[in-house]
């Protein structure tokens, strides 16, 4: 039976969870540059995560381009560029799925090294896919320098923070004048069913 303390902790953890995924909900609403969202959501990731690194790659054709780092990478933000097919970060936007590796993450073979990112020699590593209407349009990148045992709980807040800027994203498109004229009661009703898959 957990002990009162590890009850706490838990707690405290899920409470912080909470409150990171308010905050993320919070950009949604702003009037901010998209930038600027992304900048905010990799600032609370590093916050919440502790690590060392954070990088957001948006999907350009057949290409991920860094969008948003909380590193100065001043040189590198839409200028680096990786095919859908390379490294550690296209692998998880082919697969759609989250990768975590918690020591030596460099010498995976999918790893592709970039040699001006002080990231290709940080130890742990993971990766969620940014999902936006069910495809994959980008992916967050989270690295610690040392090894670093991710746990479920760091797991699924990645994957939500995924599925969060990939809203994000969608909402980015939308014209205000689109929310303002629309009939929201309209839209819902002629929607028609929501299908649950299984």
């Amino acid at each position: 039976m957990p002990k009162a303390k590890d009850l706490e902790g838990r707690l405290q953890r899920t409470e912080e969870q909470l409150q990171l995924f308010q905050k993320i909900s919070r950009f949604m609403v702003r009037e901010m540059s998209l930038q600027e969202v992304l900048q905010g959501i990799v600032s609370l990731i590093v916050e919440f995560s502790g690590c060392d690194s954070c990088l957001v790659y948006l999907l350009d054709a057949e290409d991920l381009v860094l969008c948003a780092s909380n590193r100065p990478h001043p040189s590198t933000i839409g200028k680096l560029r990786l095919r859908w097919n390379e490294g550690l970060t296209g692998w998880v936007a082919r697969e759609r799925r989250l990768l975590a590796i918690s020591r030596e993450a460099y010498k995976d073979p999918r790893f592709k090294k970039f040699g001006e990112l002080e990231e290709d020699s940080y130890e742990a590593f993971l990766s969620a896919p940014v999902i936006a209407r069910n495809r994959v349009v980008g992916v967050i990148n989270v690295q610690h320098r040392s090894p670093h045992q991710h746990t479920g709980s760091e797991m699924e807040v990645l994957t939500t923070v995924g599925e969060q800027v990939g809203c994000v994203l969608v909402l980015a498109r939308m014209a205000p004048t689109a929310v303002e004229s629309a009939n929201h009661v309209e839209l819902v009703l002629s929607s028609g069913p929501v299908q649950m898959k299984e």
